[in-house]
């Protein structure tokens, strides 16, 4: 299944790292160096899946997750959150703010796949 994806992270050089292993899976995807730029770009764009840094200066990753999850244009779009922390704290505030996933950085490729098919499977269960 090809995605349109939206990865947000401040990093340019993770973001670019983790946007071409995504179109090395044949996914389009569109980056976001702030939570500012993201929201502009999805109200340009809706992206099938969004891949979301939560280590950001100002407005972090969940407060961008928490806000995407109120705005009823966004709110069931699939977040997964890219964290270079792997504690369970993390994990479990990624999943309280409404990620639907979280990887730990560097994100694999299979680990990248494996999320965005995962979604994919519970989207088609629920249109059953």
């Amino acid at each position: 299944m090809q995605c349109n994806v939206l990865v947000i992270d401040d990093s340019k050089q993770t973001a670019n790292d983790m946007a071409e292993a995504l179109r090395m899976l044949g996914h389009t995807v569109s980056i976001a160096m702030t939570p500012r730029t993201a929201i502009r770009t999805l109200n340009e764009v809706l992206p099938d899946v969004v891949f979301l840094d939560i280590s950001m200066p100002g407005v972090d990753g969940l407060e961008v997750c928490r806000y995407l999850r109120r705005d009823p244009v966004t709110a069931t779009i699939p977040i997964i959150i890219v964290s270079a922390n792997s504690e369970q704290g993390y994990k479990d505030a990624a999943k309280a703010a409404g990620a639907d996933g979280y990887l730990v950085k560097p994100a694999l490729l299979d680990d990248m796949d494996q999320a965005i098919n995962g979604i994919a499977r519970r989207n088609a269960s629920r249109a059953e």
